[in-house]
């Protein structure tokens, strides 16, 4: 019976519809292993082989992927508040009650969305602490260091666009508030106002262009920044440079002398 069925999987793996799915074949060769990250849609943002002092622990160790983690429960959390919540003013607060005194479990669902959202921007900024304090933005990680720099501020306006959806008191006076400190940019700041509030003031348009915003296009842009941040970061070979590698300066150094030699 073994016998049949691997045979029937090896037919299975061999035949046209399961090659044109995965193109590199099978094996337990390192070639095929390689070919399989490289060749896969969600492998391939993780390098073939990793270094032993990667997964080694450290006094911060794994901040990105807590960070990771807390986006993860806010997505989760956020998808379950979305089928009790409508984006009206009619509406907002009434449902922010229910979840709190009728929906089973609401006050929990609540507080898990809020809290995490707490831990995530104080995990974004420790991490990004340590990515500076150990010089990780250096070349030639400048860029991963832009996209890490894109990811704080998507998470900050997170935070402020969920700020105004319970349409409370605070939520409706602290939106108040910055979104008139945003009127004091020079030139464009009575533009940024109007088009962060949809007109001159706080009400029903503010309350759907926060709504999308927070549910909508800044989770989609953060998907995608953190997807382009992992896959730097395995590429560059971790996120530190190491001893091993040559800095800039000796690898043009080396260049230049080779060049002459020639």
């Amino acid at each position: 019976m073994a016998v049949k069925t691997a045979a029937m999987v090896d037919k299975l793996r061999a035949s046209r519809v399961w090659r044109s799915v995965f193109r590199s074949g099978t094996g337990n060769s390192t070639l095929h292993r390689a070919l399989a990250i490289q060749q896969s849609i969600f492998l391939h943002l993780f390098s073939t082989k990793v270094r032993k002092r990667m997964v080694g622990f450290s006094a911060t160790w794994y901040l990105g992927t807590l960070t990771f983690g807390t986006f993860l429960i806010l997505v989760i959390t956020g998808i379950l508040l979305m089928l009790y919540y409508h984006p009206s003013v009619p509406q907002a607060y009434a449902d922010m009650k229910d979840l709190q005194f009728v929906v089973s479990s609401g006050l929990f669902l609540r507080n898990l969305h809020r809290w995490s959202a707490q831990l995530m921007v104080f995990f974004v900024f420790a991490h990004m602490f340590k990515v500076f304090y150990r010089g990780a933005y250096r070349t030639p990680r400048e860029f991963n260091w832009v996209i890490g720099v894109m990811l704080l501020i998507i998470t900050l306006l997170l935070s402020y666009t969920g700020y105004l959806l319970p349409w409370d008191q605070l939520a409706f006076w602290a939106i108040t508030v910055g979104s008139n400190l945003s009127s004091a940019v020079p030139f464009v700041g009575n533009k940024i106002h109007f088009l962060l509030l949809g007109g001159n003031q706080v009400n029903a348009n503010a309350l759907l262009r926060f709504y999308v915003l927070h549910c909508v296009v800044l989770p989609l842009a953060a998907i995608l920044f953190i997807a382009v941040h992992f896959w730097r970061i395995r590429k560059d070979g971790g996120l530190y440079v190491q001893q091993s590698e040559p800095k800039p300066q000796q690898a043009k150094d080396r260049t230049s002398a080779a060049t002459e030699v020639k």
